[in-house]
């Protein structure tokens, strides 16, 4: 089982963007035009406190679990990118025609990974569009074994041993070529 948990990035941005927040607001009571960037904070830390509670997400060797909720590899029939890398934002197509949302908070590297390992395991889905065999392709069977051919004779044994002497005698004598 891996676990991939959302990224404390998100939480401390949601942190800064509320202390930013307090701050504008505290401006805001002598200079009025301070309370829309303090509104505006309070949007940011809002939407990154909403991705760092994301539930955590487990890949197991039969399902996905995403939070509550357990997804087996069998059920899933497509699986679609989006233009999201970080946060990882895809979409998952299961047997009944639902669909589910993945939402992981976290960085790139990771969420790549992650969706590798769903697309990989999707053996049943569409990745993208395109069927799981075009891609990964099924698993090769071992090429046949080959037989040993027999050995062809060229030369008689007398020729082999002639050969051999002259192979000796000229690395003896340390080169190949006669002097001209």
């Amino acid at each position: 089982m891996t676990r991939y948990t959302p990224s404390r990035f998100y939480l401390i941005s949601a942190a800064v963007a509320m202390g930013l927040a307090a701050f504008s607001g505290w401006c805001a009571a002598a200079w009025l035009p301070a309370l829309l960037p303090a509104l505006l904070f309070i949007l940011t830390a809002s939407l990154l406190l909403t991705l760092a509670l994301q539930p955590v997400i487990e890949v197991h060797d039969t399902y996905l679990q995403l939070g509550p909720r357990a997804v087996a590899w069998e059920e899933i029939r497509r699986v679609d990118q989006t233009g999201w890398a970080a946060p990882l934002v895809a979409y998952l197509t299961l047997a009944d025609g639902s669909r589910l949302r993945l939402l992981y908070p976290g960085d790139m590297e990771t969420g790549n990974r992650l969706l590798g390992v769903i697309q990989q395991r999707c053996s049943r889905a569409l990745i993208n569009g395109v069927p799981y065999r075009q891609i990964f392709g099924e698993p090769a069977a071992p090429p046949p074994a080959r037989m040993a051919s027999p050995r062809v004779r060229l030369l008689t044994a007398e020729d082999e041993a002639e050969v051999e002497r002259m192979y000796l005698e000229l690395k003896r004598a340390g080169r190949v070529d006669p002097d001209d």
